[in-house]
Formats: structure tokens, C-alpha cells, sequence
């Protein structure tokens, strides 16, 4: 079973959220229906922006917690180290 750390964002350079879940799509499809209240659906932050895979879920959340306590600048870092624009990740993700 595969274990996901993600990062959305509200838009480019916007507020961000990190989560970790073991159904990213799902996951993911869930705030986009803002089904999840709280943080993401008040502050309407959907796109997801960066993810990782990992095979063991104590690794997942291992990574989850440090990278809450990362600075944004390094976050925002991340981010543009794989996907520069900020694009929404998720429609390729579910392409066919």
C-alpha cells in the first residue's frame, strides 16, 4: 500500500495546506468538493501542487509532521522545484 504527503495551495504563492492520506485521488477529490470541513474548505485551498509517495505509512507521517514545521520559504521552495507554475496536479493525475 502506497501512503501520500501533498501540499495544496489556494493559488500561486497562496495560503498551503499539508496532509497525508493513503487514497490521494480520493483524497484530493474530497477537498475539491469541499466535503472536508475545516481549514481547506474555509480557505478554499483545492489545487494540489506537489505530492510524494511512500511505501510505510510511519514514513509518511514522519515526513507530514516535518514538513508542517518547515518555513513557508522552503515549502514554497518544494513546490516550485517540480512544478514551477503551480499547476493543479490532480487533472493529470486522473487522466486516463
Amino acid at each position: 500500500m502506497s501512503y501520500y504527503v501533498y501540499i495544496l495551495a489556494s493559488g500561486q504563492h497562496g495560503t498551503l495546506y499539508v496532509g497525508v492520506t493513503n487514497s490521494l485521488a480520493r483524497r484530493i477529490a474530497q477537498h475539491k468538493a469541499k466535503q472536508i470541513a475545516g481549514f481547506t474548505k474555509r480557505h478554499d485551498v483545492d489545487r494540489l501542487v506537489w505530492w510524494r509517495a511512500y511505501g510505510e505509512v510511519t514514513e509518511a507521517i514522519g515526513f507530514e509532521k516535518r514538513l508542517k514545521r518547515w518555513r513557508r520559504e522552503w515549502k514554497v521552495n518544494l513546490i516550485e522545484s517540480e512544478n514551477p507554475k503551480w499547476g493543479d496536479l490532480y487533472p493529470a493525475m486522473m487522466a486516463p
